[in-house]
């Protein structure tokens, strides 16, 4: 006897049987006990989910011999439920769309209609791949299907319903079948593997589940695979063996690697996983899964059921995802997602995507534009400074600490930072007393201890005011008032300290670092070495080349540039 797949021999034979459209299958059966049963019906869904199996018993429901009605448990023992299991039934006619997709099949069959069936109630005509028949095709069915003969009833299928014409769709009862999800996947393993008396590991169930991707049929077609290879009990490892798919624990460890900034094991890991016999599109997909997986499980926590992993494999992941924050994987998911159509389209794939793993392995996440200011705050002006390449985990940035009375925060806790248009802050009650005041007119005594107020401003409003504040310097302070100066290149950090809210904000911790009430004045330095000839054009274009290259080959400009993967598009000469 010619030897049956699994997923022939397993089809399921009533509604009761029906895995994962429940709704669908009580729907129907509610149909057909009340006697409403549509004269045209639309199943849509992807491959796999049952459209064609629960099609055949809705025709074995209403052509089932054992009663004198339509029933919702047809008995498959009788010659009409037998004939349709096997698609033979001359009253039940099952047409591929595919290759019968022309004007004149359909009105052949259109013909045909008009004639009662031959022994059971209904001719049922179930149409597979539908989408696939031609614009004429479907209008030469339009008629019928609008008003068809009592005993012909049409059910369609397709895996593709954006192609079936409105006005098709219109005529008919749509039901749209849900993927079926892997715990009901599972079940469905077991109770076959149970009655095939086959020998198997718990983790094979989850893995084969996964891979289906919501396809019963698909499922059943791997395992029927795996069984073939004859090797008992059926395991994980065998499944990887046999499809050629990456091994699990090693995904991880590469994507550990990468989150521990290891370069050199970063490569060796795709290494292994290309000797293995994986191509790299394959590897770019099992990275994109792990980063979901971690993804997942640092936004909704382990409990969440969206995380679909063994017990070792979920200690893995726990394991690994602290090396990353959601930011970080998010971007990783995109770029890795825009990296597949490269590999597959480049000579060099592998060396594509040893750089494109560099790249995630050697270069922070995301970078903001406080962190960048915070960085910028630590580097001389004119030094030539190497980069120093950030570990892409949840390391906070470098902050400059500024010795202003304030609270102090909790070991292990952020220092808080004051947004730009939040109200100042107020001083607790239990701050220590502010420093001594400053006397009227004592300029000497601001210029000394300035550093120490500019790590005051850095820490209570933060990097962003505080890097503005980098190229100023107090000039005089007569009548309460405070003119704070900034360098002549300086004149866009001028006019944002000197916008509301911020100069308030300066002005409040000013107040409090002085010990005194002051009204601050933000200027702009005079260039004292200016030429008052009249300009020569050559000599500042040179000039404006010569600023262009400065700011180009500026350490704290190419830091800006590398975090936002940003280019210059235009410079302008700002000083009067």
């Amino acid at each position: 006897m010619a030897y049956t797949v699994l997923a022939r021999k397993y089809r399921s034979q009533s509604f009761d049987d029906v895995v994962g459209q429940d709704s669908v299958a009580h729907t129907l059966k509610n149909a057909i006990k009340t006697g409403r049963v549509a004269h045209a019906y639309l199943f849509t869904g992807t491959r796999g989910v049952g459209k064609t199996t629960i099609a055949r018993i809705l025709a074995k429901a209403l052509n089932c011999h054992a009663g004198e009605a339509p029933t919702t448990e047809p008995c498959c023992r009788c010659e009409s439920c037998l004939a349709v299991n096997t698609g033979d039934d001359i009253d039940v006619l099952e047409i591929d769309g595919a290759s019968n997709n022309g004007v004149d099949q359909v009105r052949e069959l259109r013909d045909n209609a008009i004639y009662r069936p031959a022994r059971s109630r209904y001719k049922i005509y179930i149409i597979d791949e539908v989408h696939m028949l031609s614009v004429a095709a479907f209008n030469a069915l339009l008629k019928i299907l609008e008003e068809p003969p009592s005993h012909v009833k049409f059910i369609f299928a397709t895996t593709e319903p954006n192609k079936v014409l409105a006005t098709i769709q219109s005529r008919c009862q749509r039901f749209d079948f849900r993927n079926i999800s892997v715990p009901d996947i599972g079940k469905q393993l077991k109770i076959v593997l149970k009655q095939e008396a086959i020998d198997y590991q718990e983790e094979l169930i989850l893995a084969l589940a996964k891979l289906a991707n919501g396809s019963m049929r698909d499922s059943l077609s791997l395992l029927d695979r795996l069984i073939s290879t004859g090797v008992l009990p059926l395991s994980v490892e065998l499944l990887e063996e046999s499809l050629g798919l990456p091994n699990v624990e090693r995904m991880y460890d590469l994507v550990e690697h990468i989150g521990s900034a290891d370069a050199a094991e970063t490569l060796m890991g795709i290494d292994q996983l290309i000797t293995s016999g994986l191509t790299e599109t394959q590897i770019v997909d099992a990275l994109i899964d792990c980063m979901r997986d971690l993804m997942v499980l640092k936004t909704a926590g382990h409990r969440t059921e969206l995380l679909v992993l063994t017990p070792d494999q979920l200690k893995m992941a726990e394991r690994v995802a602290e090396k990353f924050d959601v930011a970080g994987l998010i971007y990783a998911i995109s770029a890795l997602e825009k990296l597949r159509w490269s590999v597959k389209n480049s000579d060099s794939p592998r060396t594509l995507l040893e750089a494109s793993a560099l790249r995630f392995a050697l270069s922070e996440h995301f970078l903001n534009i406080d962190t960048l200011l915070a960085q910028l705050d630590n580097q001389p002006a004119g030094a030539v400074k190497k980069k120093q390449l950030p570990r892409p985990h949840t390391d906070p940035p470098p902050r400059a600490i500024a010795s202003i009375p304030a609270n102090k925060p909790a070991p292990g806790q952020p220092a808080p930072t004051v947004p730009l248009n939040a109200p100042p802050a107020e001083p607790p009650a239990d701050a220590t007393a502010p420093p001594a005041p400053i006397a009227e007119g004592d300029i000497a005594s601001i210029r000394a201890s300035w550093p120490s107020i500019l790590e005051a401003i850095n820490e209570r409003l933060g990097p962003g005011t505080g890097g503005l504040m980098l190229k100023s310097a107090p000039a005089h302070l007569a009548e309460g008032t405070l003119t704070i100066e900034f360098d002549a290149s300086a004149k866009v950090q001028q006019e944002m300290c000197a916008a509301s809210p911020r100069s308030e904000q300066l002005q409040e911790t000013l107040c409090h670092c002085l010990g005194r009430q002051v009204q601050l004045v933000f200027a702009l330095k005079k260039d004292e070495g200016l030429d008052t000839e009249s300009p020569d054009p050559a000599a500042d274009a040179q000039t404006l080349q010569t600023k262009r290259r400065a700011l180009l080959n500026d350490p704290a400009v190419k830091t800006v540039l590398l975090g936002l993967n940003a280019t210059v598009t235009e410079v302008k000469d700002n000083e009067p």
